[in-house]
């Protein structure tokens, strides 16, 4: 299948798990994870309708947006992020969605005051409290959201999560319901320099889960894209 109809194809199931859980399919976002697919391929993903695109690694984003990839949609930065990468990435995504350690609040918060500009981001959360992943443990976040205010050159307009690799569907729930919850609790209280307009969570193998359980973005590739070649990924 060609990337418009696999965008055509994603679309049909958002909408049948938007519509199985009472909701508007329109209010949720497809955010093309582009991770190690070209130029072209991520035009074509914009041509057939995308949201917008996410890019994993620093050095494809700079790369593609020079070859003028994302014209036509906005681009985020969903990968973890070094902070000595912050200059390279703030100014020049509209969202970085993988925010996850206060050491990297901190530089693009520094970065974003230097070119006197508001740079919009996600809380990453570890919901799964994994010691393989970054991310903020759920506990944690509503202080951090409170003292948002400390940091008058970021928006924070939201929460984004990679939850654990589960067996089914239920397992899946647990975590994305948790996320739900902790997302509605943050948005009952009012904080300077937050709009909790985005709660991003669900991938190709597990995005009808994560609307069904309240996302209004999801992040695909491979559904979009196809299985990326990690070889040919290691010869260039």
């Amino acid at each position: 299948m060609s990337i418009a109809e696999n965008v055509a194809a994603i679309r049909s199931q958002m909408a049948q798990a938007a519509a199985a859980a009472g909701r508007d399919p329109a209010e949720i976002l497809l955010c093309a994870a582009t991770k190690m697919n070209d130029a072209d391929a991520v035009r074509q993903a914009i041509a057939a309708g995308v949201d917008c695109c996410g890019e994993n690694r620093v050095q494809e984003l700079t790369a593609k947006a020079a070859q003028g990839a994302y014209q036509g949609a906005p681009v985020h930065f969903i990968g973890r992020l070094q902070t000595n990468k912050v200059r390279q990435v703030v100014g020049r995504v509209s969202l970085i969605q993988s925010v996850d350690r206060l050491r990297l609040l901190q530089a693009i918060q520094a970065e974003a005051a230097r070119q006197g500009i508001v740079q919009d981001i996600l809380l990453e959360v570890n919901i799964g409290r994994e010691e393989s992943k970054g991310g903020f443990f759920a506990e944690a976040v509503p202080d951090l959201v409170q003292q948002m205010g400390n940091y008058p050159n970021i928006r924070l307009r939201g929460l984004m999560a990679i939850p654990p690799i589960c067996r089914d569907s239920a397992e899946n729930c647990k975590f994305f319901q948790k996320m739900y919850n902790l997302s509605v609790d943050i948005t009952g209280k009012k904080s300077d320099n937050v709009a909790m307009d985005f709660l991003s969570m669900g991938m190709s193998g597990d995005f009808a889960d994560a609307i069904r359980c309240g996302s209004n973005m999801v992040r695909v590739g491979t559904g979009i894209f196809g299985p990326r070649d990690y070889a040919k990924c290691h010869q260039q």
